[in-house]
């Protein structure tokens, strides 16, 4: 991240949020990284969600356990909420966009939700970039 050296924990927190850097700890379980050949995955990891300026960042901190591609885990199912499987480019994995989104998209380009759909298909489910596409 940054390098803070031997800087105050709470000196450095200060000075990100005044830099409207936001950081988060998440309570995650277990988090997957699949590539083309295999999975990396980190079970009781330390996960951290940076937000600057509306970019968020993930930083994962745990020792991962490498195993083929499509063994076990039910990983692929996808859960509500602001929970996501992400490939290794950083897109949305599959084709499912979630009505909240659509119904944002459509609210804010005043378009209807067939619109707003394929807008979000279309820029691999950016909200902002759906929108901009629409307006």
């Amino acid at each position: 991240m940054f390098g803070g050296g031997g800087m105050n924990p709470r000196k450095m927190k200060q000075m990100m949020k005044q830099m409207g850097i936001d950081v988060t700890e998440l309570e995650a379980e277990e988090v997957i990284i699949r590539t083309a050949d295999e999975e990396l995955v980190f079970t009781g990891a330390q996960v951290t969600r940076m937000d600057a300026q509306g970019q968020e960042t993930y930083q994962i901190v745990g020792d991962p356990e490498s195993r083929p591609r499509g063994e076990g885990g039910s990983a692929s199912a996808v859960e509500s909420g602001d929970d996501a499987v992400v490939d290794v480019e950083g897109e949305a994995a599959g084709a499912e966009i979630p009505d909240s989104d659509i119904q944002i998209v459509a609210q804010r380009a005043g378009v209807g939700k067939d619109e707003a759909r394929e807008a979000l298909e279309a820029e691999n489910g950016d909200l902002a970039a759906a929108i901009a596409r629409l307006e």
